[in-house]
């Protein structure tokens, strides 16, 4: 954290009683205007034909006009793996109550597969389904820069019942100790992250922890632009936080087709915020092998161990059981 932003925290929490806040230096806060230039106009698009819905799901226990005491964000294009993600949330070791919103960008896979899954939400827990007929990422037609989701992780965390707030894209998952392990972080901080592990795309196995990569501020291979954490291991109080909430939407540019808002979101953390690492590595992340860094990924992990991690389970038992025969 700058000295600015210390100052702005202990200005603003001797303030906070009489309802007074520092405001934060403006060009923080400012859109970068040679990337907003750079990004396509709004468009139709082409994607998706689903009619717009609001589903709520609800566990025993809930009472929808009661704070929960943690919100999940999942922006989602229904991808298959999102069963996995959603059930990571059910299956949390959390004692309390838990709303998870999903907002659906462009709906390639199937609504009633997502309700399938939804209808296993367990008691204290609720899931918001929400698609409002269009995408609000400008890829897909919309009007927000932002590639994974648009304005979605934004309006979604406004609209959570929770002042604190964790993100969860729908091909990752939890272990079942994270959101334990991020209320107790925030308990002393701001802000919290957790550590990760790479999964292998194909066999979803976890390959290694992620070492150099999402490891916090200052630190790491992206350590002379101030650090890295992933969306998916971040947890904020959005009551203080609530200046980074806008930066979801907007975004840096990470490739010549690609932007994403993590780096925004988690420079202005980093910066202006009190964080905390839980200590817990219980982030699974699926490796991109699209993505323009993956070729010095697998050398940092390993040519052979990322190869080993490919091979499915049923191959490993196969492998197990010696030559000509089947693990079927």
């Amino acid at each position: 954290m700058r000295w600015t932003g210390q100052f702005a925290h202990i200005a603003n929490r001797l303030l906070r009683s009489v309802d007074i806040q520092v405001v934060r230096h403006s060009s923080i806060w400012r859109p970068t205007a040679p990337l907003l230039a750079r990004q396509p106009p709004p468009g139709v698009s082409t994607l998706g034909s689903e009619t717009p819905f609001l589903k709520v799901f609800q566990g025993g226990g809930v009472d929808l006009r009661e704070s929960f005491d943690f919100a999940v964000v999942m922006p989602t294009m229904l991808r298959s793996t999102i069963h996995r993600a959603l059930r990571s949330i059910f299956r949390q070791q959390f004692d309390g109550s838990v709303q998870v919103l999903v907002g659906v960008d462009v709906p390639l896979g199937s609504r009633v597969a997502l309700e399938e899954i939804c209808r296993e939400v367990p008691e204290r827990q609720c899931v918001f389904c929400f698609y409002p007929g269009y995408s609000t990422a400008r890829r897909h037609g919309g009007q927000h820069s932002d590639a994974c989701g648009g304005s979605l992780r934004t309006v979604l965390s406004y609209l959570a019942n929770s002042r604190y707030v964790a993100y969860l894209d729908d091909d990752n998952w939890w272990s079942s100790d994270h959101l334990a392990s991020m209320s107790q972080a925030l308990n002393s901080a701001e802000w919290a992250y957790s550590g990760r592990w790479w999964v292998h795309p194909h066999s979803g196995r976890p390959i290694c922890k992620d070492e150099w990569e999402s490891i916090g501020p200052g630190r790491g291979i992206f350590r002379q632009y101030g650090g890295l954490v992933d969306a998916n291991c971040i947890a904020i109080n959005k009551q203080v936080c609530e200046a980074v909430l806008r930066w979801w939407a907007i975004p840096v540019r990470v490739s010549q087709t690609m932007t994403n808002s993590d780096t925004n979101v988690f420079k202005n953390l980093s910066h202006e915020f009190k964080g905390s690492f839980t200590g817990h590595y219980s982030v699974f992340y699926t490796v991109n092998e699209s993505d323009g860094g993956h070729e010095d990924r697998v050398r940092l992990i390993g040519a052979e161990q990322y190869a080993a991690a490919a091979r499915s389970a049923s191959e490993l038992e196969a492998e197990k059981a010696g030559p000509g025969t089947s693990a079927a």
